[in-house]
């Protein structure tokens, strides 16, 4: 018994801290969803104090699309919470072309560029962005309607 109440109260302290820094205008983690076209899940990291690393599952269109991200965060003057960013990725994708027979498969180099407000004394953070495209298949090539509205729990 005393060791499940030490347990408990160690989690609850540990809880308690990683909620006090994302209560701030920063944070180091965060998870939720992407709204574009259709609706992703979103899970950004930071590696580094203004570099970060984006993983986005998109589920859209009769397909789906697994994207990578580099991100280079920068301030912006006089506001406080509120970011710009820029980086190259990649994907890859899952889609069932219409006149085309079965689910294709298809891969592509992305950039993006955004900003990320992290609300301050609420663990939440939002981002928007547009993330143009080249995919490599058959009558693809240059896509410029990616990106869209992030909304993430910060922990």
């Amino acid at each position: 018994m005393k060791n499940l109440v030490l347990l408990f109260a160690i989690c609850c302290i540990a809880v308690s801290s990683v909620n006090a820094q994302s209560m701030g205008r920063s944070y180091k983690t965060a998870l939720g969803v992407k709204f574009w076209d259709g609706a992703g899940i979103s899970f950004k990291t930071f590696v580094a104090p203004n570099n970060a690393l984006e993983v986005i599952g998109y589920f859209y269109n009769k397909g789906t699309r697994l994207t990578g991200l580099y991100e280079i965060h920068g301030n912006i003057a006089d506001a406080p919470g509120l970011k710009w960013y820029i980086g190259p990725g990649a994907h890859i994708g899952f889609y069932d072309y219409e006149g085309y027979k079965g689910d294709r498969a298809v891969a592509g180099i992305d950039g993006v560029l955004g900003l990320d407000y992290k609300i301050n004394r609420a663990p939440i953070n939002l981002s928007l962005d547009w993330q143009p495209s080249f995919e490599f298949a058959d009558g693809r090539g240059f896509v410029g309607s990616w990106g869209g509205l992030g909304i993430r729990y910060a922990f």
